[in-house]
């Protein structure tokens, strides 16, 4: 189950991904810091051997950081779902420049469209949804609910330290197992023109849902 490179080679690579020109905010375009990312990435396979040679989707791919992290650590096709033009651009562009044959993107909108064929096609789903803020109110959990539907085997997200009681309640509801693997400190840099601060640091859980 080891990875085939090392953490701080997976985070180089992450750190050489472009990001956002113009993020939306109603789409709550944030990036996934390559620390972060790189650490959610390596302990999935370190630890589970869920990406290397598994069929990976990745919900709200954005430009692309954790599809890529989890093509470079050798899946055998990662999928992203993502609704912005812009973002999918980006991503695959991203794709380009790191050379990479085992990832594709596909236009959708996670919450309503992603065709059924789809359905316990994957056996890993990753995600860093939307945490809910402003007016998306429980977008977090409905992506959770839409990995569910997809994979097969495990669901990999973040979600906000906060809501843990109502997470852990609404899957053992539906018969899937939830463990918080780590508390992680998401450093949520100054994004949009309302943010008073330079960084706001966000107290988020890292899961595994075995389905």
């Amino acid at each position: 189950m080891y990875p085939c490179m090392k953490l701080k080679h997976l985070e180089q690579r992450l750190q050489d991904i472009s990001m956002f020109d113009k993020p939306k905010i109603v789409l709550e375009q944030y990036v996934t810091p390559s620390h972060l990312g790189s650490h959610m990435l390596y302990t999935i396979q370190s630890q589970y051997g869920d990406i290397e040679g598994k069929l990976v989707a990745d919900l709200g791919s954005g430009c692309g950081a954790l599809s890529i992290g989890a093509a470079v650590l050798n899946a055998s096709l990662v999928t992203g779902f993502e609704i912005d033009e812009d973002a999918i651009e980006i991503f695959q562009e991203n794709c380009q420049d790191h050379e990479l044959t085992n990832i594709e993107v596909i236009q959708c909108d996670v919450l309503k469209d992603i065709p059924s064929r789809f359905n316990k096609a994957f056996d890993t789903v990753l995600m860093n949804p939307p945490f809910g803020t402003k007016n998306n109110a429980g977008t977090d959990m409905k992506f959770l609910d839409t990995a569910l539907r997809l994979s097969n085997n495990v669901v990999y997200s973040l979600h906000k330290t906060s809501t843990r009681s109502f997470i852990l309640k609404h899957t053992e509801s539906l018969g899937v197992k939830a463990e918080v693997l780590a508390e992680l400190h998401y450093d949520l840099p100054s994004t949009y023109k309302f943010h008073k601060k330079k960084s706001v640091d966000i107290e988020v859980d890292f899961y595994k849902f075995s389905v």
